[in-house]
């Protein structure tokens, strides 16, 4: 949906855009191919291996790109670093990369043909302390039925959780097929579309990258650093991502700019967005079979309106 984010995005010649999931800069090069010849992009990103790729493939545009390894989250504290105050766009492509995905060592996939070999690493960034073995090992059953529930809305998520304590007992949970057998043997996840294994790998990715609270501190981040008429566009690919998105967005949009559960007369009258997508764009049935990765992806969008006196 590159064409899509970027009509919403709408670089414009000379605008300074940040990329807060810059991977091997795929939008980012759309992007400064739309605001020549002297815009900039700020690229971020937490995975080493995306930036050198990043770096590779935008090389040729000189100082007009600076890269940072820094999760979205962070990208207050790039920006000052740069000496900028304000930006004309931010894009976050959320989820994992293609790359990440392809590379059985670092644990993202689950393919029969690799599993023995695929270790149950998924971290972004390798210097995240815990991998998912880790948190198999470690987490309580509440907490393990909870990222079943909440991150990947898996059916049997209390049963599941269960029998991976019970399983941990017997033998560590190391590589993709000792879990794809234990998911097997659970029998989890009936009457879902989707594989039980990717609702597992996925809440398992999501805890172990701390997905959902980056992003809801990410969206505040860039929401702060753009300037009035600056646009933010968000690409997620589940609904856990997808419902921060939306109420994030609409909360500013309403001027909601308390935190989380406070009570209303806490909350601020000014609205600080205009919505641009009042319903998520949704991928065409042509690129869905062209690329059935996207087949899950949601655009949204919207526009910071100036501060009131």
């Amino acid at each position: 949906m590159l064409e899509e984010a970027l009509s919403l995005l709408d670089p414009q010649p000379g605008s300074t855009i940040i990329d807060g999931t810059v991977g091997g800069g795929g939008h980012a090069q759309a992007i400064l191919e739309r605001n020549g010849p002297d815009g900039r992009l700020v690229g971020l990103d937490v995975d080493a291996e995306a930036l050198e790729a990043a770096k590779n493939r935008l090389g040729h545009y000189g100082d007009r790109v600076r890269l940072f390894r820094a999760s979205f989250r962070e990208m207050e504290t790039a920006l000052q670093e740069l000496g900028i105050d304000a930006v004309d766009g931010a894009l976050l492509d959320l989820g994992v990369s293609s790359h990440q995905l392809n590379s059985p060592e670092r644990g993202f996939r689950f393919g029969a043909e690799t599993a023995e070999l695929t270790p149950l690493d998924m971290r972004m960034d390798d210097r995240l302390p815990r991998s998912a073995a880790d948190l198999l090992a470690q987490a309580s059953a509440p907490d393990l039925e909870r990222w079943f529930r909440e991150y990947a809305d898996l059916p049997g998520a209390r049963r599941f959780a269960r029998r991976v304590v019970e399983a941990r007992r017997r033998a560590p949970l190391r590589t993709s097929a000792d879990l794809l057998t234990l998911i097997r043997d659970s029998r989890i996840g009936g009457g879902r579309r989707h594989n039980p294994a990717t609702l597992v790998f996925q809440a398992l990715r999501i805890a172990v990258n701390d997905e959902l609270e980056a992003l809801a501190e990410g969206i505040e981040a860039a929401i702060r650093v753009l300037a009035p008429g600056g646009r933010l566009v968000v690409i997620a690919y589940h609904s856990a991502e997808d419902r921060i998105v939306k109420n994030a967005l609409r909360d500013a949009a309403r001027g909601r700019t308390g935190p989380v559960g406070a009570p209303e007369a806490l909350f601020g009258r000014d609205a600080r967005l205009r919505l641009l997508t009042r319903r998520p764009l949704r991928p065409s049935e042509d690129e869905q079979r062209d690329n059935p990765r996207a087949r899950s992806a949601r655009i949204r969008a919207a526009e910071r309106l100036a501060e009131v006196a």
